[in-house]
């Protein structure tokens, strides 16, 4: 199946406990990348968050917001750093007495300075029971979002095989006529050294036979019947994983670069006045097929 590895998602819910928001980024990547956003409060079930996803998405750059609102008011640690604060008030009394500045040190000082307390939201004081059930409303939301994700990345899949199929027909009409230009090519090279080996024959003693033999050897250098049956056998596979149930965008990626090995092969080989200009052709076409797979999950 091809499907586009970009897409963007954003669903809320909400129940007695909790509101919860969740949004989805995902562009191109060679890999799954995976990056989560949420509060603290969910740190216990971010594992479980990312196996949910990779139940859907096998390979880009997702970026995951979950934005949750409690209807309890969450508890708040607050720490004292005490060595800092000591040493603060000790180098502001040496200012003091230095004339260099003047007032206490008040609370209000304190709060302006991270290195000086350390505040972080704990989990919601309640049983078990709810935190579960908060839990359980963030992953249908999830759920929720990745099935919104699954269809936009779907519909630009359909608008990605809609132009590789496009760009399929085209790659097998242009082998089709690089097919015919090297039987043409090879029909001319066939003449050709049937002409000179008649302007021999008059100076030397040649055994029919054996030059035949060279005549069909030399030829023989210039059959891309074997790379014409496998580039073939690529686009056949390319339809295979295409209307796979599969992502194959790696796939894909690795039959363009077999196809490009075979069409280097038939144009080092292929006789024809526009053989190489055909094979040109082929190998453009494959280029714009690649950049367009990088977008393939």
């Amino acid at each position: 199946m091809i499907t586009s590895m970009t897409g963007f998602a954003s669903v809320s819910r909400e129940d007695q406990l909790a509101t919860v928001a969740v949004t989805l980024k995902s562009v191109n990547h060679r890999y799954l990348d995976l990056q989560v956003r949420a509060p603290q409060v969910l740190a216990a079930l971010e594992p479980g968050f990312r196996a949910i996803v990779q139940q859907h998405v096998t390979r880009g750059r997702v970026e995951m917001a979950v934005s949750l609102q409690l209807r309890k008011t969450p508890t708040v640690d607050v720490e004292l750093n005490a060595p800092f604060v000591t040493a603060l008030s000790s180098a502001l009394e040496q200012a003091r007495e230095a004339g260099l500045v003047s007032g206490t040190l008040s609370a209000g000082d304190l709060v302006r300075l991270p290195q000086a307390l350390s505040i972080r939201e704990q989990a919601v004081e309640g049983d078990e029971a709810e935190f579960q059930s908060v839990g359980a409303l963030v992953e249908h939301t999830l759920e929720d979002a990745l099935v919104s994700l699954d269809e936009m990345r779907q519909r630009e899949g359909r608008s990605l095989r809609a132009d590789l199929d496009g760009r399929l027909r085209t790659l097998a009409a242009a082998i089709d006529e690089v097919v015919q230009e090297a039987q043409r090519g090879e029909e001319a090279l066939r003449q050709r050294l049937a002409a000179r080996v008649e302007e021999l024959r008059g100076d030397l003693e040649l055994d029919p036979a054996a030059l035949a033999q060279e005549v069909v050897k030399f030829v023989a250098r210039s059959d891309i019947s074997e790379e014409l049956v496998r580039f073939r056998a690529h686009l056949d596979h390319w339809n295979e994983l295409a209307d796979g149930p599969e992502p194959c965008g790696r796939k894909l990626d690795f039959l363009l670069q077999e196809m490009n090995r075979e069409i280097n092969t038939i144009g080092s080989k292929a006789e024809g006045r526009r053989a190489g200009e055909l094979v040109v052709r082929v190998k453009a076409e494959l280029e714009k097929m690649r950049e367009q797979v990088q977008n393939v999950e």
